[in-house]
């Protein structure tokens, strides 16, 4: 079949699995309350990859996910997580957070750094138990996987934070806009962070010079953008993507790290906010499944399943009780009325997209093995799963004008 069959045909026969079995399961089963369509999609692409049905069916996986199909897919993929990113930079919010500063910046503070030392904690623990050759990749060094695993504990997922509130219909009260503050101010500290992990002194000069000219782009940038149609500014926003993604690949650091900033640069007022979410939505939906069976495909169990999701446990206690405790110190200090703080944490502890994006990256460049990345991978797609089960019945508890 491999051999008679077109690549386009097995192109597309690839994008029926992608779309129908996620979408199948996720309709019959009915599983929306504790696993949104988006979990289940991240869940089909493990289970579609190798390390899965791949090695149960192997015929089926060497037919149709032949090394053509792969990097049509991956090329697929690389534009959707850079659409994906964009996005979450455009929906940055820093002038609330800027007039709310005191309790924005503490509550962040604490929800960032609090899960972070306990992700590095973790992180500590795998490498003395397992050893770090099971662990750390090939370019990284240890004090880089220690503190990649510990923020990828901190992470919160901003986009899939805001499809969760929809869904609970707090996204637009001032509570839901209280907490997206605290997710937006720990958005620029994530990517702040991956930049400093991925630092290559070799090419210190060029990430010098990208950051330095991206500074003097965005003056231009925007200025151009505020004065053209609106009709216009996606197709320009575009290009300042594709651009920044290059140019941040180029420098050393990661065309994500490029996506990002190329987002936060501009204002979202100037592509409507409804706008940005119907295109958010659209990525979701026609290209990110893309994007989730090839994280699929670069899971590994050749540790065994037993510890891979040992590892995934510990990472995941490190990400819930630390994003709890961290959260719940903030509300005590600002005197949050009671359950606030219980409800935000769990909000804030959603990792999902964003921590998948954040570990690949490390990936990419070889700060992880195929091992970590899958234990990682398993503690997001739990954590995220946890959240509107616990966080729905606490809201019913909580006053109607909340």
């Amino acid at each position: 079949m491999a051999q008679t069959l077109p690549v386009t045909e097995l192109f597309l026969l690839a994008l029926i699995i992608i779309f129908a079995l996620p979408y199948a399961f996720w309709r019959l089963l009915r599983t929306d309350y504790w696993a949104p369509l988006v979990v289940v999609q991240i869940i089909a692409g493990i289970v579609l990859g190798p390390g899965l049905l791949g090695a149960v069916f192997p015929a089926y996986y060497q037919t149709i996910f032949t090394p053509q199909v792969i990097g049509a897919l991956n090329g697929i993929a690389w534009w959707a997580v850079m659409l994906f990113v964009f996005v979450a930079g455009l929906e940055l919010d820093l002038k609330e957070a800027w007039r709310f500063r005191r309790e924005t910046g503490l509550t962040a503070g604490l929800a960032l750094g609090v899960p972070l030392v306990l992700g590095a904690g973790a992180a500590l623990v795998i490498l003395q138990l397992t050893g770090p050759a099971h662990w750390i990749g090939a370019k990284g060094q240890t004090w880089q996987f220690i503190a990649g695993i510990g923020m990828a504990c901190a992470v919160t997922a901003l986009p899939i934070l805001i499809l969760l509130m929809q869904k609970l219909e707090i996204l637009r009260t001032p509570f839901g806009q209280r907490i997206l503050r605290y997710a937006s101010l720990d958005d620029i500290m994530i990517w702040g962070v991956l930049a400093l992990i991925l630092l290559d002194w070799e090419r210190v000069g060029r990430q010098g010079a990208y950051l330095a000219g991206f500074v003097l782009a965005v003056v231009l940038v925007r200025k151009f953008i505020a004065a053209i149609p609106q009709r216009d500014r996606w197709a320009v926003g575009l290009v300042w993507l594709a651009a920044n993604g290059y140019l941040a690949d180029w420098s050393g650091l990661h065309y994500m790290v490029g996506a990002f900033l190329a987002g936060a640069a501009l204002d979202a007022k100037w592509f409507g906010i409804e706008n940005i979410d119907r295109f958010r939505d659209t990525v979701l939906l026609a290209f990110m499944p893309v994007f989730f069976l090839s994280t699929g495909l670069r899971t590994s169990w050749d540790m065994g399943g037993a510890i891979a999701f040992a590892a995934a446990a510990l990472l995941l206690f490190a990400m819930v009780v630390g994003k709890l405790a961290g959260v719940a110190l903030a509300g005590r200090l600002l005197g949050w009325p009671k359950g606030q703080a219980w409800i935000i944490g769990w909000l804030l502890q959603t990792k999902a997209l964003i921590m998948i994006i954040f570990v690949n990256v490390l990936f990419d460049k070889q700060i992880i093995t195929s091992s970590a990345f899958t234990a990682l991978l398993l503690a997001a797609v739990g954590s995220t799963m946890l959240t509107i089960p616990v966080v729905s019945p606490a809201l019913k508890r909580q006053p109607s004008d909340l």
